[in-house]
């Protein structure tokens, strides 16, 4: 991912939380020759010695686990994005852009079909998305359905080898610019724009008390 430096988030604690947050992502590989994309919810597993692995799993029919096993993917994960209007800054010799958070990671893929390993990825993935509902719904009471459908899926584990993290929110403009979008986006009913004015809100006092 094209990274200018004023753009790039450095935190991997921050990288890790907005992947979290945003976890349904995109898996790329090369499949046949071909670039090859499919949407997965992904969990992040930290360990304590660094190590980072996502876990999914996706349908034995989808051709794409056939030629992931040791081979290098990306996941790509994407959060709020608005359109910034260079009317807004007030100013000549300004043009619109995009403002938005993504993270990108690449590492070696390891395809799992052996049934216990594989229930404790859909385990993992279910408490995770169950937590906070009011009944949430747990694999261990339903072993018997699950059982039956697991010949029908792969398990994936990404190693994960790079964190790239940006987080483009107007860095690179004067404080007033800032301020004068910001005060645009909360106006906005369109994309994110709500959510992008808060996170440009917090990234400028941020740098403001640095």
């Amino acid at each position: 991912m094209y990274i200018p430096k004023q753009f790039r988030k450095e935190d991997s604690a921050e990288i890790i939380e907005f992947i979290r947050s945003h976890s349904f992502g995109v898996l790329f590989s090369q499949h046949e020759g071909m670039p090859t994309a499919t949407h997965l919810p992904f969990i992040v597993s930290t360990k304590d010695d660094g190590t980072i692995t996502l876990l999914s799993h996706m349908a034995k029919a989808n051709p794409q686990w056939r030629s992931l096993d040791s081979q290098s993917g990306l996941a790509v994960f994407t959060g709020p994005h608005a359109y910034v209007s260079a009317s807004w800054y007030e100013e000549k010799n300004t043009v619109s852009t995009w403002n938005y958070i993504s993270a990108h990671v690449h590492g070696k893929m390891e395809i799992v079909q052996d049934e216990n390993s594989l229930k404790t990825i859909l385990k993992e993935a279910t408490d995770f998305y169950e937590k906070g509902f009011d009944k949430p719904w747990k694999l261990e009471e339903h072993e018997v359905t699950v059982d039956s459908m697991l010949s029908g899926i792969v398990g994936l584990k990404m190693q994960v080898e790079k964190l790239e993290g940006k987080w483009k929110l107007n860095q690179h403009h004067t404080n007033v610019r800032k301020e004068r979008v910001i005060e645009q986006l909360k106006k906005q009913n369109h994309y994110d724009s709500k959510e992008i004015a808060r996170l440009m809100e917090t990234e400028l006092n941020r740098r403001n008390k640095g």
